[in-house]
């Protein structure tokens, strides 16, 4: 499409100051919906001359699916339809103000005009303009009323995702550039490539006025499931063929991937990849969003607000079942109204898209509010049941018995799951605590009440439970306590230090046979090698307490560890005369520090020199060292340097050259990989002058 006849005037850069489309690169108009734009174009006003506009979008468009508006010139801007107003005219040209109404289809408009004039009309093509949601107009249903708020969650481009585990929180920063090149075309192309398209292009069409409708199209298109979106997630540990998750460090990467493959799913992805790219795609279309880590987060696969977990005599984590428990899973908000629940239910909607169960038939979730998920009014659309079991499930542990399928309670925790609920503070590089906004407190009445509430509405209090632990199970109360502490740092390429720690709860003396099996995991838990098992016996005298150091090597985990960095260790204790004992603790390991310096003022449009330093801290030799580098507004894409092997305790030192093309703080945003570590990642702040 030819973007503008030459001559019309698109007003292109008064325009986008008043609409806040500024970052966009863009020859198009781009402007958001329910504020007035001015375009000026050739023609004569005449007394007798009357000019109608023709603003079109979509396959076929119709007044009636709202995808066509034809208005003529008026006194005032109208709130309700299309209008135009006229500003100035000379003797060979025409400026109008024209305006949207709030409540708009979004996306790639023509716009064209008939004059008429002597009785003879003739139309004219003035061009296309892209046309967005708009949260700083409050007649919108994206309104937002902080500009600060909109300024963090549309127009900022960096990210920081939480990961790690509820113990031992870590982020990392991530490079959404929703502004750059041509990711505005890339949204607009994956919101025609989805099944709702394919199946009926023009109600489709007619349905991107409502940001919930969007939102959910777009949880399914980001993933590969169904219907050949973005990202193919992979959470088998081996990612040959693709990308490892963790390599990745922005949207753009992936979504250029994308678009030049023609379409094909970009491998590969997890949690925290789909939602920055849903991020990216919403920020791009004026949806206010946010990312969202939950940590110890229930995978609750048949609908029964509990996760069950198994583990054999010796110790081991059994794969048995489709429910679980991730260390953290990350996925989206977005602030709109739900002019379908009611004002109450309005704000903050939960989206996810990253396919873990089917909704209506394919991979897709939300839009759930998070104020229903708080007062467990789980019965509203949508998936409200699966979102509500994420950060409130209550957490069952078996012993399972292979031989004799025989199941055995250990213990049930209900304050185990949704912990830490995180996101980035606005304006600032700082990490949000928002658990209170999706439940109330642990362990106090009224979360009880709630998750009874929840329980009830699904039906599930009445339904007799064939495998849930009965009352006498869950009334057995063990004799001893453990827990595993950690000694020293949690770092990759240092020993991992731990006591377990036993204590007898009983005035008499009690007799303890202890399995203890260590094995490297991804984030989601699911074991992968086992790194080291050890078996000890006990006695404790009453009430007595007794600490147990345990070392694993790092020779012995270098070669199992996961690029998640994540080991899970369990010791099943066997007490005479009593209930089995589990403990368990989920290590996240840190990666060495890598240090990023810019040498000098950055100032716009001139080269400025970034050193990155790295130091070896291990005895042996570290090879195939990649450094990648991205950060919107500094440089173009990615920069990838190779860096030669470095011995034992060896320093190298990269240097190389940024141009920045905008002024303010920009974000530089670095991953270094080498043989023994996976995608150290870290970023820095360029405060860019003009």
């Amino acid at each position: 499409i030819a973007a503008s006849q030459p001559s019309t005037n698109w007003h292109l850069k008064e325009n986008a100051r008043e609409h806040h489309t500024s970052k966009f690169s863009s020859d198009e108009l781009i402007v958001r919906r329910g504020q007035t734009f001015t375009v000026t174009f050739e023609g004569k006003e005449q007394p007798d001359q009357n000019f109608i506009f023709i603003a079109e979008t979509g396959p076929k468009p119709s007044k009636a699916t709202k995808t066509l508006a034809v208005f003529g010139l008026s006194s005032t801007v109208s709130k309700e339809s299309w209008s135009a107003v006229l500003q100035s005219s000379s003797s060979n040209s025409v400026s109008i103000s024209i305006s949207s109404p709030h409540n708009a289809v979004i996306g790639r408009y023509k716009l064209g005009v008939k004059s008429t004039s002597d009785g003879s009309s003739s139309t004219t093509s003035l061009g296309t303009f892209v046309l967005l949601f708009n949260p700083w107009s409050s007649g919108d249903s994206v309104f937002m009323p902080s500009t600060a708020e909109c300024e963090e969650y549309v127009l900022e481009e960096f990210g920081i995702i939480f990961a790690g585990n509820k113990d031992h929180i870590s982020g990392f920063g991530w490079n959404f550039g929703q502004f750059q090149g041509d990711t505005l075309d890339i949204c607009l192309s994956i919101m025609d490539r989805s099944l709702y398209y394919r199946q009926d292009p023009v109600t489709d069409v007619s349905h991107r006025h409502d940001p919930k409708y969007l939102g959910r199209v777009l949880s399914s298109m980001v993933n590969a499931n169904d219907d050949q979106g973005v990202v193919l997630g992979n959470w088998s540990g081996k990612y040959e063929g693709g990308k490892n998750p963790t390599s990745w460090t922005g949207s753009g990467e992936i979504l250029q991937i994308w678009k030049k493959s023609g379409f094909k799913p970009v491998k590969y992805g997890q949690c925290w990849v789909f939602a920055a790219v849903l991020t990216t795609v919403l920020r791009c279309l004026g949806i206010p969003t946010r990312t969202i880590t939950n940590f110890s987060s229930a995978h609750d696969a048949d609908g029964n607000l509990r996760v069950d977990e198994f583990y054999d005599a010796s110790g081991n984590h059994l794969e048995r079942g489709a429910d679980s428990v991730w260390n953290f899973h990350v996925w989206n908000e977005s602030w709109f109204t739900r002019n379908d629940l009611g004002p109450s239910y309005s704000g903050w909607q939960i989206l996810d898209a990253t396919p873990q169960e089917e909704s209506g038939g394919i991979y897709q979730c939300g839009p759930a509010s998070r104020n229903a998920i708080k007062e467990g009014d789980v019965d509203l659309e949508y998936d409200g049941p699966f979102v509500f079991a994420e950060v409130n499930a209550d957490c069952m542990y078996w012993n399972y018995d292979s031989e004799t399928g025989k199941r055995t309670l250990i213990l049930s925790k209900s304050t185990e799951i949704g912990a830490s609920i995180s996101t980035k503070a606005v304006g600032r590089d700082d990490r949000v605590d928002v658990t209170k906004d999706y439940k109330y407190e642990e362990g106090s009445t009224k979360e009880r009440d709630i998750f009874k509430k929840a329980r009830k509405k699904l039906g599930l209090e009445d339904k007799f439970d064939p495998t849930a632990p009965t009352p006498k199970e869950i009334e057995q109360k063990p004799d001893i306590s453990g827990k595993f502490k950690v000694a020293g740092s949690l770092e990759v390429g240092k020993d991992l230090n731990l006591v377990l720690v036993l204590v007898n709860l009983q005035s008499h003396a009690k007799t303890v046979h202890v399995n203890m099996t260590a094995w490297s995991t991804l984030y989601t838990r699911k074991p992968v090698h086992e790194i080291w098992k050890d078996s000890i016996s006990v006695t404790l005298s009453p009430k007595e307490e007794k600490r147990f150091p345990i070392t694993i090597q790092y020779n012995k985990y270098q070669q199992r560890l996961t690029t998640d960095k994540t080991i899970q260790v369990t010791a099943i204790c066997h007490v005479e005369g009593g209930i089995q004992v589990l403990v368990q603790r989920n290590i996240a390991l840190d990666n060495p520090a890598i240090d990023v310096q810019v040498l000098g003022e950055a100032k716009v449009n001139k080269e400025v020199d970034v050193e990155v330093v790295f130091t070896n801290p291990i005895d042996t030799e570290v090879m195939d060292c990649v450094l990648q580098v991205e950060g919107s507004d500094l440089l173009t894409g990615i920069l990838e340097l190779r860096i030669p092997p470095l011995k034992a305790s060896e320093k190298s030192s990269t240097k190389f050259k940024l141009i920045p093309s905008d002024a303010g703080p920009k974000h530089l945003l670095v991953n270094f990989t080498c043989d023994k570590f996976a995608d150290i990642k870290t970023f820095k702040v360029v405060n860019v002058v003009d």
